[in-house]
């Protein structure tokens, strides 16, 4: 039996570090530390100041480790492409349009990313979303008059078992998430059909949603302008409270942390964003009555997103989750429950599926059965790769959904402006997309040294 801490030793429920360089044997003839042994180093564990930490990063994106820094470079262009395409794309109302049309497409990209870290895929979400919808529009209509609040808890309910039944399937029988989630697709798109039939409020096959429903205004309803802005000096400061003192912890326990000026930067930065989004949304909007604030839509995904960032990057359950996706054997090895952590991944993706099922009928106001769940599934995954997020698992954050998910949104925003017709705009995403992805594989395959 190998002694206690011997290297053949395992610890369950944790991940084997690798052994530190002063355990290896030294190789004489061995070659200088180069910059692509660094590459899997955060710039933060070799910077002691702002220009280390940009050396740091810019080595990584020579190497292939660009992160979203293509995509954000892309969407400047867009914006730019369609501001002197159309003079009136960056106007406020059409700004604001933009960020409640895209709404879906960055929640459905943030469902897909559960699935694609673990190198799987969910191609039932467009359709998750109309069932989701169908019950949350059932349920606070006549004669159920259901509260808004438990008809939105039963909608997401309804949705998380229905993720939870997909990944049973998938790691109970060993089906292909491919084979379960597309006979998931074509099952929901009929589920969907047989619940606008049987219901008799729906006329027509559409079911309507009370314009005074909490559910109709929550993409229609507006915060304040004097409200807004508290609300953004509120959470702007808890955040620089937050960013301020883990780093400063982080370096009294010893751990690595960015430069003082890095975190600074951050928080100027998010400072930037959030005061240029607010001051857009409160311009008047208008054209017969005052029409200003930020959308209640806006901060709900936004609470979404941050969430899930939480879960993924700072929970014990997220960090499994990017093990699984880079090594399900490793994973297992460790002590993980990897069949436990994949039926979550898809019960949280059905479950946000449902979340877009919400902001879907508050957009529309109703929901009917021409829903385009096939699309919004497309749409979805495009958000996910588009956005950052790797086909090929351990790799994706909900920032990823975001940018990807404006990307699309921006991309049919601006066309539907210069008047060209549906079928240009989904070539144009598709075009988008195959991009997208191309540039993220040359990037990589020149950090890998042009390795096939």
């Amino acid at each position: 039996m190998a002694d206690e801490g011997s290297p053949g030793t395992e610890v369950p429920g944790e991940l084997q570090e690798p052994p530190l360089a002063t355990e290896q044997a030294e190789d004489p003839t061995a070659a200088p530390e180069s910059d692509i042994d660094l590459v899997a180093v955060a710039p933060e564990v070799l910077a002691d100041s702002l220009e280390d930490y940009l050396k740091a990063w810019g080595r990584r994106i020579r190497a292939g480790e660009s992160g979203a820094l293509p995509i954000v470079v892309g969407l400047i262009v867009i914006i730019i492409f369609f501001q002197i395409e159309r003079s009136r794309f960056d106007s406020a109302i059409n700004l604001v349009n933009l960020l409640t049309q895209a709404a879906v497409y960055v929640l459905l990209g943030a469902a897909e990313i559960f699935a694609l870290i673990l190198s799987e895929i969910d191609l039932s979400v467009g359709w998750v979303l109309a069932v989701g919808g169908f019950a949350i529009a059932e349920l606070i209509a006549p004669p159920v008059n259901f509260p808004w609040w438990l008809a939105i808890l039963c909608g997401f309910g309804a949705t998380a078992a229905i993720g939870y039944l997909q990944g049973t399937l998938i790691t109970r029988l060993h089906i292909p998430s491919f084979v379960v989630t597309l006979g998931g697709l074509l099952l929901f798109e009929g589920v969907a059909i047989e619940l606008a039939t049987i219901d008799k409020s729906a006329v027509g096959g559409v079911m309507s949603v009370s314009t005074t429903s909490p559910v109709f205004k929550l993409v229609n309803s507006n915060i304040s302008p004097g409200v807004s802005w508290i609300i953004l000096v509120v959470v702007l400061a808890a955040f620089a409270t937050l960013s301020l003192s883990r780093a400063s912890r982080r370096r009294s326990q010893g751990l690595t942390a960015p430069p003082l000026s890095i975190t600074v930067l951050t928080i100027a930065v998010t400072a930037i964003g959030g005061v240029v989004l607010v001051y857009i949304c409160n311009l008047n909007r208008g054209l017969l009555t005052p029409l200003k604030g930020v959308p209640w839509v806006v901060p709900f995904v936004g609470l979404v997103l941050f969430a899930y960032s939480i879960l993924l990057g700072r929970t014990r359950v997220g960090r499994y989750m990017y093990a699984i996706g880079a090594n399900p054997e490793a994973a297992r090895r460790a002590g993980v429950n990897v069949q436990g952590i994949r039926r979550l991944a898809f019960l949280l993706s059905a479950m946000t599926a449902g979340i877009a099922g919400l902001v879907y009928i508050s957009f529309l106001g109703s929901i009917s059965t021409d829903v385009p769940g096939g699309n919004y599934t497309l749409y979805g995954v495009a958000a996910a790769v588009i956005g950052g997020a790797s086909l090929f698992g351990g790799r994706g954050k909900p920032v990823h959904a975001l940018l990807g998910g404006l990307v699309i949104g921006i991309v049919f925003n601006g066309l539907a402006l210069m008047g060209i017709s549906a079928a240009g705009q989904y070539i144009a995403t598709g075009i988008v997309l195959v991009v997208a992805a191309a540039v993220d594989a040359l990037v990589r395959r020149s950090g890998a040294g042009g390795a096939v």
